[in-house]
């Protein structure tokens, strides 16, 4: 959609400022290449002929083609990730380049791409979190250390802390007491 603004944008400067420079270069290539060119004072009924010039350019199979493939957009971390969209993309448009055998194995790859990527997401939102809160003054080793527990915050949550304070006491005499 950004693209869209920013054509919307590009095209009124061009009516503002350079269409009639740009109407006489592409008439003259017209010309040289003896292509008709179409009259621009003629009188167009604008909604019926743009729809159905729409509609020409952009028919169905070219509107599923574009639709399928915004699957691999990749602006905001994959949101609009689809493996069933790409699955289709694949067997409706280059069923030729992907046997049974290749779809299947797609599959799988695309499975391990998305936890891959929601995996990496997960641990960026868990740098910015950590690294917000103690605002960057932590060493490497108490990061690496505190990212580990919030990444793996399933097995952590099954850690009983009076246990670590039990090991810790064991170990040797503390100054502070723990409990």
């Amino acid at each position: 959609m950004d693209l869209v603004a920013t054509t919307k944008k590009m095209l009124q400067s061009l009516r503002d400022e350079g269409f009639d420079v740009l109407l006489d270069y592409v008439t003259s290539l017209c010309v040289k290449h003896k292509i008709n060119v179409p009259d621009m004072n003629a009188h167009y009924m604008d909604g019926i002929r743009s729809l159905e010039e729409l509609h020409y350019r952009f028919n169905d199979e070219v509107m599923q083609l574009l639709r399928l493939n915004t699957s691999l957009e990749s602006k905001n971390n994959f949101s609009l990730f689809d493996i069933e969209h790409i699955c289709a993309l694949t067997t409706t448009f280059y069923h030729a380049d992907f046997g049974q055998q290749d779809m299947y194995h797609l599959k799988l790859q695309l499975d391990h791409y998305k936890i891959d990527v929601q995996l990496t997401e997960r641990v960026f939102s868990i740098i910015k979190l950590v690294k917000n809160d103690l605002r960057n003054k932590i060493g490497e080793e108490y990061l690496r250390d505190t990212m580990l527990i919030n990444i793996e915050r399933e097995y952590a949550e099954e850690i009983d802390p009076d246990e670590v304070i039990d090991g810790f006491y064991a170990q040797k005499n503390r100054r502070a007491q723990l409990k």
